[in-house]
């Protein structure tokens, strides 16, 4: 188990990594290598992320969510949008969030 998924288990899932993880292992052998398939644009990364996330909400198989997850680790693997880089922000630069969350303030 993650250091995270111990001390905050109803906020990480372990779980979702390994079931993440196995699907990688398994897409190795069925798809090839994502490294020239990403690395290369054979496979767009984010409009099939975007279709397992569509697929997930026609299906309500959680598999898709870990299929989308894996397509967003390879396009940061791999980018195909030029120029992408990666740079922590805080939250003045967010970009959002689609209804209002609680807030840790007011869990005190």
């Amino acid at each position: 188990m993650s250091r995270v998924g111990m001390s905050m288990p109803t906020e990480y899932s372990d779980r979702f990594d390994q079931l993440r993880q196995n699907r990688v292992e398994v897409s190795y052998h069925k798809y090839g290598p994502a490294e020239v398939n990403f690395k290369y644009g054979l496979v767009k990364a984010l409009e099939t992320a975007q279709l397992c996330i569509e697929k997930y909400q026609d299906t309500k198989n959680a598999e898709y969510l870990c299929d989308a997850a894996n397509y967003l680790m390879f396009e940061f693997m791999y980018p195909q949008i030029p120029g992408a880089y990666f740079k922590a922000t805080d939250s003045g630069e967010s970009a959002g969030t689609v209804g209002e969350p609680i807030g840790a303030d007011t869990l005190k």
